[in-house]
Protein backbone atom coordinates (compact mmCIF):
# COMPACT_ATOMS: atom_id res chain seq x y z
CA UNK A 1 0.00 0.00 0.00
CA UNK A 2 0.99 3.65 -0.71
CA UNK A 3 1.45 6.08 2.06
CA UNK A 4 -0.05 9.76 0.61
CA UNK A 5 2.50 12.19 0.75
CA UNK A 6 2.28 13.85 4.12
CA UNK A 7 0.26 11.34 5.76
CA UNK A 8 1.81 11.30 9.52
CA UNK A 9 1.06 8.57 11.94
CA UNK A 10 -2.18 8.84 13.98
CA UNK A 11 -1.64 11.39 16.64
CA UNK A 12 0.85 13.10 15.12
CA UNK A 13 0.82 16.63 13.61
CA UNK A 14 2.49 19.54 12.42
CA UNK A 15 2.82 22.77 13.83
CA UNK A 16 2.47 25.34 11.53
CA UNK A 17 2.89 29.05 11.48
CA UNK A 18 1.85 30.94 13.76
CA UNK A 19 1.18 28.32 15.60
CA UNK A 20 4.90 27.41 16.08
CA UNK A 21 6.01 30.94 16.74
CA UNK A 22 3.30 30.98 19.87
CA UNK A 23 4.22 27.24 21.07
CA UNK A 24 7.72 28.49 21.78
CA UNK A 25 7.18 31.91 23.00
CA UNK A 26 4.35 30.14 25.49
CA UNK A 27 7.26 27.95 26.63
CA UNK A 28 9.97 30.41 26.95
CA UNK A 29 7.64 32.43 29.25
CA UNK A 30 6.68 29.11 31.29
CA UNK A 31 10.82 28.48 31.82
CA UNK A 32 11.72 32.08 32.19
CA UNK A 33 9.21 32.42 35.06
CA UNK A 34 10.64 29.08 36.35
CA UNK A 35 14.10 29.98 36.47
CA UNK A 36 13.71 33.06 37.77
CA UNK A 37 13.14 31.16 40.82
CA UNK A 38 16.48 29.43 40.70
CA UNK A 39 15.28 26.55 38.15
CA UNK A 40 18.04 25.83 35.87
CA UNK A 41 17.57 23.95 32.24
CA UNK A 42 18.69 20.59 31.36
CA UNK A 43 18.26 18.61 27.79
CA UNK A 44 18.19 15.54 27.74
CA UNK A 45 17.62 13.43 24.89
CA UNK A 46 14.76 12.09 22.82
CA UNK A 47 15.58 8.78 23.24
CA UNK A 48 17.29 6.72 25.79
CA UNK A 49 18.16 2.80 26.76
CA UNK A 50 14.51 1.35 27.47
CA UNK A 51 15.98 -0.28 30.48
CA UNK A 52 17.54 2.61 32.14
CA UNK A 53 14.01 4.83 30.70
CA UNK A 54 11.68 2.91 32.32
CA UNK A 55 13.43 1.86 35.71
CA UNK A 56 13.69 5.60 37.45
CA UNK A 57 10.33 5.95 38.42
CA UNK A 58 7.74 3.64 40.02
CA UNK A 59 5.24 3.58 37.89
CA UNK A 60 7.02 3.65 34.47
CA UNK A 61 5.58 0.26 32.37
CA UNK A 62 8.13 -1.02 29.59
CA UNK A 63 4.33 -1.02 27.60
CA UNK A 64 4.13 2.11 27.96
CA UNK A 65 7.00 3.12 25.73
CA UNK A 66 7.50 3.24 21.70
CA UNK A 67 10.38 1.40 21.12
CA UNK A 68 12.85 0.66 18.22
CA UNK A 69 16.42 -1.38 18.23
CA UNK A 70 19.28 0.75 18.40
CA UNK A 71 21.34 -0.20 15.23
CA UNK A 72 24.39 0.60 17.11
CA UNK A 73 24.31 -1.06 20.19
CA UNK A 74 21.89 -3.85 19.78
CA UNK A 75 19.96 -2.90 22.45
CA UNK A 76 16.22 -1.61 22.83
CA UNK A 77 15.50 2.13 22.88
CA UNK A 78 12.65 3.78 24.00
CA UNK A 79 11.18 7.53 23.01
CA UNK A 80 10.73 9.40 26.21
CA UNK A 81 6.98 9.22 27.49
CA UNK A 82 7.77 11.83 29.92
CA UNK A 83 10.56 13.75 30.95
CA UNK A 84 10.72 13.40 35.00
CA UNK A 85 11.99 10.23 34.67
CA UNK A 86 15.09 11.36 32.38
CA UNK A 87 15.19 14.76 34.94
CA UNK A 88 15.62 12.20 37.88
CA UNK A 89 18.71 9.85 35.47
CA UNK A 90 20.03 13.42 35.41
CA UNK A 91 19.98 14.40 38.83
CA UNK A 92 21.47 10.91 40.06
CA UNK A 93 23.81 10.22 37.71
CA UNK A 94 25.72 13.19 36.34
CA UNK A 95 24.26 15.39 39.21
CA UNK A 96 24.99 13.26 41.61
CA UNK A 97 27.11 15.53 43.75
CA UNK A 98 25.27 18.52 43.46
CA UNK A 99 24.25 20.42 46.21
CA UNK A 100 20.75 19.91 47.22
CA UNK A 101 18.29 20.85 46.71
CA UNK A 102 18.44 20.55 43.23
CA UNK A 103 16.37 22.54 41.14
CA UNK A 104 16.02 21.62 37.43
CA UNK A 105 14.03 22.57 34.40
CA UNK A 106 12.47 21.34 31.04
CA UNK A 107 10.69 21.57 28.08
CA UNK A 108 10.36 19.14 24.97
CA UNK A 109 7.56 16.83 23.01
CA UNK A 110 7.27 13.67 24.60
CA UNK A 111 5.80 11.04 22.98
CA UNK A 112 2.97 7.67 23.99
CA UNK A 113 2.34 4.36 22.75
CA UNK A 114 -1.42 4.81 23.22
CA UNK A 115 -3.39 8.53 23.47
CA UNK A 116 -7.17 8.42 24.86
CA UNK A 117 -10.40 9.90 24.15
CA UNK A 118 -9.71 13.07 25.80
CA UNK A 119 -6.16 13.58 24.46
CA UNK A 120 -6.21 12.04 20.74
CA UNK A 121 -2.65 13.37 20.30
CA UNK A 122 0.38 10.93 21.07
CA UNK A 123 3.06 13.69 21.00
CA UNK A 124 2.75 16.37 23.40
CA UNK A 125 4.55 19.25 24.71
CA UNK A 126 5.91 19.30 28.40
CA UNK A 127 7.39 21.86 30.37
CA UNK A 128 8.05 21.69 33.78
CA UNK A 129 10.04 22.09 36.99
CA UNK A 130 11.98 19.46 39.22
CA UNK A 131 13.27 20.24 42.94
CA UNK A 132 15.41 17.00 43.85
CA UNK A 133 16.41 16.35 47.15
CA UNK A 134 13.56 17.40 49.03
CA UNK A 135 9.94 16.51 49.50
CA UNK A 136 9.21 18.45 52.71
CA UNK A 137 6.60 21.30 53.49
CA UNK A 138 8.16 24.10 52.04
CA UNK A 139 9.51 22.48 48.78
CA UNK A 140 5.34 21.88 48.45
CA UNK A 141 4.81 25.29 49.04
CA UNK A 142 7.62 26.39 46.34
CA UNK A 143 6.30 24.14 43.70
CA UNK A 144 2.65 25.26 43.94
CA UNK A 145 3.34 28.79 43.54
CA UNK A 146 6.04 28.64 41.26
CA UNK A 147 3.37 26.26 38.69
CA UNK A 148 0.85 29.30 39.15
CA UNK A 149 2.99 32.35 38.94
CA UNK A 150 4.45 30.15 35.44
CA UNK A 151 0.92 29.83 34.09
CA UNK A 152 -0.05 33.55 34.94
CA UNK A 153 2.78 34.58 32.95
CA UNK A 154 2.05 32.49 30.18
CA UNK A 155 -1.74 34.67 30.36
CA UNK A 156 -3.38 31.73 31.65
CA UNK A 157 -6.54 32.54 33.87
CA UNK A 158 -9.14 30.92 35.53
CA UNK A 159 -6.66 28.52 37.16
CA UNK A 160 -7.60 25.53 39.68
CA UNK A 161 -5.60 23.50 41.73
CA UNK A 162 -7.09 20.08 42.79
CA UNK A 163 -4.78 18.53 45.86
CA UNK A 164 -4.96 14.78 46.51
CA UNK A 165 -3.03 12.45 49.25
CA UNK A 166 -1.68 9.91 46.91
CA UNK A 167 -1.13 7.25 49.27
CA UNK A 168 -3.28 8.27 51.81
CA UNK A 169 -5.52 4.81 51.44
CA UNK A 170 -2.01 2.66 51.95
CA UNK A 171 -1.77 4.68 54.94
CA UNK A 172 -5.41 4.44 56.84
CA UNK A 173 -5.27 0.44 55.55
CA UNK A 174 -1.69 -0.03 57.14
CA UNK A 175 -3.76 2.11 61.03
CA UNK A 176 -6.79 3.22 61.77
CA UNK A 177 -8.96 1.57 59.00
CA UNK A 178 -7.39 -1.49 58.19
CA UNK A 179 -8.17 -3.44 55.27
CA UNK A 180 -7.53 -6.98 53.75
CA UNK A 181 -5.01 -6.68 51.34
CA UNK A 182 -6.95 -7.69 48.42
CA UNK A 183 -9.59 -5.12 49.23
CA UNK A 184 -7.08 -1.93 49.04
CA UNK A 185 -7.34 -1.78 45.12
CA UNK A 186 -11.19 -2.32 45.32
CA UNK A 187 -11.17 0.60 47.63
CA UNK A 188 -9.49 2.68 45.61
CA UNK A 189 -10.99 2.13 42.27
CA UNK A 190 -14.49 2.78 44.36
CA UNK A 191 -13.53 5.64 45.46
CA UNK A 192 -11.44 6.90 42.14
CA UNK A 193 -15.13 6.01 40.60
CA UNK A 194 -17.21 7.84 43.23
CA UNK A 195 -19.24 4.98 43.56
CA UNK A 196 -20.37 4.64 47.34
CA UNK A 197 -22.94 1.93 46.53
CA UNK A 198 -20.06 -0.55 45.22
CA UNK A 199 -17.50 0.79 48.03
CA UNK A 200 -20.15 0.06 51.00
CA UNK A 201 -20.59 -3.53 48.86
CA UNK A 202 -17.03 -4.67 49.62
CA UNK A 203 -16.79 -5.37 53.38
CA UNK A 204 -17.78 -3.65 56.21
CA UNK A 205 -14.14 -2.27 56.65
CA UNK A 206 -14.88 -0.91 53.22
CA UNK A 207 -17.68 1.33 54.18
CA UNK A 208 -15.94 2.85 56.73
CA UNK A 209 -13.80 4.83 54.00
CA UNK A 210 -16.95 6.46 53.12
CA UNK A 211 -16.62 9.64 54.44
CA UNK A 212 -13.47 10.09 51.86
CA UNK A 213 -15.70 10.39 49.19
CA UNK A 214 -17.67 13.50 50.81
CA UNK A 215 -14.46 15.40 51.24
CA UNK A 216 -14.43 16.01 47.70
CA UNK A 217 -15.15 19.65 46.09
CA UNK A 218 -14.61 23.21 47.24
CA UNK A 219 -11.35 23.48 49.34
CA UNK A 220 -12.93 24.68 52.11
CA UNK A 221 -15.66 22.25 52.90
CA UNK A 222 -14.06 19.34 52.07
CA UNK A 223 -11.45 20.42 54.24
CA UNK A 224 -13.73 20.19 57.30
CA UNK A 225 -15.18 16.54 56.71
CA UNK A 226 -11.48 15.79 56.64
CA UNK A 227 -10.93 17.29 59.60
CA UNK A 228 -14.04 15.74 60.83
CA UNK A 229 -12.84 12.52 59.67
CA UNK A 230 -9.36 12.95 61.52
CA UNK A 231 -11.31 13.61 64.90
CA UNK A 232 -12.93 10.01 64.72
CA UNK A 233 -9.45 8.63 63.67
CA UNK A 234 -8.39 10.18 66.87
CA UNK A 235 -5.86 12.73 65.16
CA UNK A 236 -4.27 10.01 62.57
CA UNK A 237 -4.18 11.83 59.88
CA UNK A 238 -3.08 15.29 61.58
CA UNK A 239 -0.07 16.24 59.60
CA UNK A 240 -1.62 15.81 56.45
CA UNK A 241 -4.49 18.50 57.03
CA UNK A 242 -1.88 20.53 58.48
CA UNK A 243 0.04 20.31 55.46
CA UNK A 244 -2.95 20.86 53.27
CA UNK A 245 -3.37 24.18 55.08
CA UNK A 246 0.01 25.74 55.02
CA UNK A 247 -0.06 25.02 51.20
CA UNK A 248 -3.13 26.27 50.64
CA UNK A 249 -2.50 29.20 52.95
CA UNK A 250 0.03 31.48 50.55
CA UNK A 251 -2.13 31.28 47.18
CA UNK A 252 -3.55 34.02 45.85
CA UNK A 253 -7.51 34.84 46.33
CA UNK A 254 -8.12 34.71 42.29
CA UNK A 255 -7.27 30.70 42.59
CA UNK A 256 -9.83 27.68 43.00
CA UNK A 257 -8.50 25.50 45.42
CA UNK A 258 -10.48 21.68 45.40
CA UNK A 259 -9.66 18.79 47.28
CA UNK A 260 -10.21 15.19 46.46
CA UNK A 261 -8.28 13.32 48.73
CA UNK A 262 -8.04 9.70 47.36
CA UNK A 263 -7.94 10.45 43.93
CA UNK A 264 -4.85 8.38 41.96
CA UNK A 265 -5.39 8.39 38.09
CA UNK A 266 -2.25 9.74 37.19
CA UNK A 267 -0.76 10.20 40.86
CA UNK A 268 0.73 6.45 40.24
CA UNK A 269 3.71 7.34 41.54
CA UNK A 270 3.23 10.80 43.70
CA UNK A 271 3.87 9.84 47.48
CA UNK A 272 2.47 12.43 50.03
CA UNK A 273 1.29 14.74 48.14
CA UNK A 274 -0.18 15.83 44.91
CA UNK A 275 -2.20 18.41 43.02
CA UNK A 276 -3.83 18.93 38.84
CA UNK A 277 -3.92 22.39 37.09
CA UNK A 278 -6.85 22.94 35.50
CA UNK A 279 -8.26 26.17 33.46
CA UNK A 280 -11.51 28.11 32.86
CA UNK A 281 -12.31 26.77 29.16
CA UNK A 282 -10.10 24.02 29.13
CA UNK A 283 -11.66 19.88 29.17
CA UNK A 284 -9.29 17.78 31.29
CA UNK A 285 -6.15 18.91 33.30
CA UNK A 286 -3.66 21.05 32.17
CA UNK A 287 -1.01 19.95 34.37
CA UNK A 288 -0.04 18.07 37.64
CA UNK A 289 2.79 17.43 40.12
CA UNK A 290 3.38 16.52 43.79
CA UNK A 291 5.52 14.65 45.79
CA UNK A 292 7.64 11.37 44.39
CA UNK A 293 10.90 9.25 45.09
CA UNK A 294 13.86 8.79 42.38
CA UNK A 295 15.26 5.69 42.18
CA UNK A 296 19.03 5.50 42.40
CA UNK A 297 21.29 3.05 40.45
CA UNK A 298 22.16 1.12 44.00
CA UNK A 299 18.06 0.65 44.71
CA UNK A 300 17.98 3.79 47.46
CA UNK A 301 15.65 6.43 47.22
CA UNK A 302 15.83 10.11 46.93
CA UNK A 303 12.94 12.59 47.83
CA UNK A 304 11.97 14.77 45.24
CA UNK A 305 8.79 17.80 44.17
CA UNK A 306 7.85 18.77 40.82
CA UNK A 307 5.10 19.76 38.26
CA UNK A 308 4.67 19.14 34.73
CA UNK A 309 2.40 21.50 32.15
CA UNK A 310 1.11 19.95 29.32
CA UNK A 311 0.32 23.05 27.46
CA UNK A 312 -0.51 22.00 23.48
CA UNK A 313 -4.61 23.46 24.37
CA UNK A 314 -3.60 26.71 25.48
CA UNK A 315 -1.72 26.92 21.97
CA UNK A 316 -4.40 25.39 20.19
CA UNK A 317 -6.59 28.20 22.09
CA UNK A 318 -4.23 31.18 21.16
CA UNK A 319 -2.23 31.41 24.07
CA UNK A 320 1.46 32.76 23.15
CA UNK A 321 0.05 34.04 19.95
CA UNK A 322 1.25 38.06 18.97
CA UNK A 323 0.78 39.97 16.05
CA UNK A 324 4.68 40.88 15.02
CA UNK A 325 5.14 43.69 12.86
CA UNK A 326 5.67 42.07 9.90
CA UNK A 327 7.69 44.82 7.26
CA UNK A 328 7.55 43.64 3.40
CA UNK A 329 11.13 45.12 2.11
CA UNK A 330 10.35 45.79 -1.85
CA UNK A 331 13.73 44.85 -4.39
CA UNK A 332 16.40 47.93 -4.04
CA UNK A 333 15.28 48.54 -0.68
CA UNK A 334 17.58 50.46 1.97
CA UNK A 335 19.67 47.76 3.75
CA UNK A 336 20.71 49.88 6.33
CA UNK A 337 17.59 51.04 6.78
CA UNK A 338 16.04 47.62 7.14
CA UNK A 339 18.92 46.10 9.43
CA UNK A 340 18.08 49.57 11.82
CA UNK A 341 14.55 48.57 11.70
CA UNK A 342 15.07 44.74 12.66
CA UNK A 343 17.27 45.95 15.57
CA UNK A 344 13.72 47.93 16.86
CA UNK A 345 11.63 44.70 16.53
CA UNK A 346 10.64 44.26 13.09
CA UNK A 347 10.25 41.30 11.18
CA UNK A 348 11.47 42.01 7.51
CA UNK A 349 10.77 39.70 4.53
CA UNK A 350 12.33 40.60 1.03
CA UNK A 351 11.33 40.57 -2.22
CA UNK A 352 13.23 37.98 -4.34
CA UNK A 353 11.22 38.78 -7.43
CA UNK A 354 9.04 41.91 -8.89
CA UNK A 355 5.85 39.71 -8.47
CA UNK A 356 5.99 39.55 -4.69
CA UNK A 357 2.80 40.80 -2.78
CA UNK A 358 3.54 41.35 0.81
CA UNK A 359 -0.03 41.09 2.09
CA UNK A 360 -0.10 37.77 0.40
CA UNK A 361 3.18 36.61 2.59
CA UNK A 362 1.50 38.00 5.67
CA UNK A 363 3.20 41.36 5.96
CA UNK A 364 1.46 44.11 8.18
CA UNK A 365 3.78 46.83 6.88
CA UNK A 366 6.01 47.73 3.74
CA UNK A 367 9.02 49.93 3.21
CA UNK A 368 8.52 52.98 1.65
CA UNK A 369 11.90 54.77 1.38
CA UNK A 370 12.93 54.65 4.89
CA UNK A 371 9.08 54.47 6.67
CA UNK A 372 7.03 51.79 7.19
CA UNK A 373 3.77 52.14 5.98
CA UNK A 374 0.60 49.87 6.56
CA UNK A 375 -0.96 47.79 4.42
Amino acid sequence: MTIPSGLLPEGLSDRLPPQAEASARLVRRVLDTVASHGYERVMPPLAEFEETLAGRLKSMRAQDLVRAVDPVSQRSLALRPDMTAQIGRIATTRLASAPRPLRLSYGGPVIRLRANQLRPERERLQVGAELIGSDSLAAAVEIVNVAIEALQAAGVTGITIDFTLPDLIDSLAAGPLPLASDEIELVRAELDGKDAGALAAISPAAAAYLPLMEATGPFHPAMEKLEALNAQLGGAIDSRIAGLRAIAKPIGWDITLTLDPTERHGFEYQNWFGFSIFAEGFTGEIGRGGSYAIIRADGSEEPAMGFSLYPDPLIDAGFGAEQPNRLFLPLHHDQSCAAQLRGEGWQTVAALTPQENGEALRCTHWLDGDEPRPY
